[in-house]
């Protein structure tokens, strides 16, 4: 009769030690063996004609260490489901199981031995006891204007002047790359693109003014725009954006197109372009209406911080005891490769912060009965589908029409994207919760202070 006992070898980690006695597994072996016989294809004897010596004799061994230890894994099996164990993983076999001992011709006793690490009991910090910072980013009017003209020139009439006046026109090159003399090198490069004068830098800009069609400048990129504009410029060229050597390569710069975009007037037609859904009269409230869409936008980013440092709050407050000796082991013999002590040790604290989280989400999900619905997923698919289509406005069209749930009802038998949307619509839960819990405390902030703290803190980690 098998038998299975358990013993605690450290923190959360268990030995189970499974032993089998010949009437466990030899009624299942003789059982495999006839079955074998029955099905084996040996020449010279027809189909399920084999003599079951012979079928013992080559095959015997093979097929008892089978059944041997397919006995094995459903005693462990039962035991830990009867134990209701929480366990990480899948029960490590240990060192001293030696599958050779298995001798179909002497059947006998056999014990094997696991490892088993235990998931812990903890408490998840109490979120309503925190008091976090939530970064209120302040809209400038220079952010506002900066958003007003770029609407206006994104709705405004493309004109072609005669010749470049200044930073807003438009010009159509082809960059034709040149010797220092201006000679054009055979197999060099030769590129069209569309540019703003203001792209250029401010010592290279005025060089520009006057230019006309067909005119010809040349140039080298390190001196012809600023860092920024040069990583873009050389990256549309096929060059690598940290070349400096290709920042000094000579380039004749055809222009082909001077143009100039009108801004659209400040009026109420422009207003009901840009905000079809207002009823807005003068500047004045179409600058309010500005401030609320550029404030709306960085509320997110805001938010998206506070979810950050709810993380970090609950990563660092919540205490959960791991077996680690049994977890570093798993990372050495669980994959698919083999590592070395060395290298699971590297990867251990990143892995046991991952495990963490995850075991924080899965207390917070049942502590908090979130659950994502088959509704959730399915407005999340239609989000989803218009913001691929320019971001539209959900609330201004008819989002019932049928290739619309045509589309949903598609990607809702796609596996993956079901999967993927779950756990996005579960995480969105969990930090929407935290932030209804926390305390914020609300510290206003400038954009360019808020960027400075982001960059410090992703560095930092």
């Amino acid at each position: 009769m098998a038998t299975v006992t358990r013993e605690n070898i450290g923190l959360l980690n268990d030995k189970i030690t499974v032993k089998v006695a010949k009437e466990d597994y030899l009624p299942a072996f003789e059982k495999a063996l006839k079955n074998y016989s029955k099905q084996a294809n040996i020449p010279g004897f027809r189909k399920g004609m084999v003599p079951s010596g012979l079928i013992r004799k080559m095959h015997g061994q093979s097929v008892f260490v089978d059944e041997v230890l397919r006995t094995v894994e459903k005693q462990l099996s039962d035991f830990m489901v009867n134990e209701k164990l929480e366990i990480f993983a899948q029960p490590l076999p240990l060192p001293e199981n030696d599958s050779r001992q298995l001798d179909f011709n002497t059947p006998n006793e056999y014990a094997f031995a696991f490892e088993i690490g235990l998931k812990p009991d903890f408490k998840v910090v109490d979120l309503a006891s925190a008091n976090l910072p939530f970064h209120k980013i302040i809209v400038t009017d220079e952010m506002i204007d900066e958003e007003i003209t770029r609407l206006q020139l994104r709705h405004g009439n493309m004109t072609e002047p005669e010749a470049v006046s200044g930073d807003d026109n438009v010009l159509n090159v082809q960059f034709i790359e040149t010797d220092a003399n201006g000679q054009e090198l055979e197999g060099g490069v030769s590129k069209e693109n569309s540019l703003l004068v203001k792209y250029f830098s401010d010592k290279f800009r005025p060089s520009l003014i006057g230019k006309k069609n067909n005119d010809v400048v040349n140039l080298q990129l390190n001196q012809a725009f600023d860092p920024k504009e040069r990583e873009w410029v050389l990256g549309d060229l096929g060059f690598a954006k940290d070349d400096t050597a290709a920042g000094d390569r000579f380039f004749n710069m055809v222009i082909t197109k001077v143009g100039l975009v009108e801004k659209s007037p400040l009026e109420e037609a422009f207003f009901k372009t840009v905000f079809p859904a207002k009823e807005i009269k003068d500047a004045a409230a179409f600058r309010e209406a500005i401030k609320e869409d550029i404030q709306s936008q960085l509320d997110v980013q805001s938010r998206n911080q506070l979810s950050d440092t709810i993380y970090h709050y609950l990563l660092d407050k919540t205490t959960i005891h791991f077996p680690d000796t049994f977890l570093k082991r798993w990372i050495q013999n669980g994959g698919e490769q083999a590592k070395t002590p060395e290298e699971a040790e590297k990867e251990y604290p990143s892995f046991s912060n991952s495990l963490k989280w995850t075991l924080i989400v899965d207390q917070l999900v049942k502590d908090h009965n979130i659950e994502v619905k088959p509704e959730d997923l399915r407005e999340f698919a239609k989000a989803q589908l218009f913001s691929y289509m320019g971001n539209m406005n959900m609330g201004e069209m008819n989002i019932e029409q049928p290739w619309v749930n045509d589309y949903v009802e598609r990607m809702m038998k796609d596996r993956k994207f079901v999967e993927d949307s779950y756990h996005r619509i579960q995480t969105e839960k969990i930090f929407g919760l935290a932030e209804s819990l926390v305390k914020k405390d609300e510290k206003p902030t400038t954009l360019e202070d808020f960027q400075k703290m982001q960059a410090e803190h992703h560095h930092h980690h």
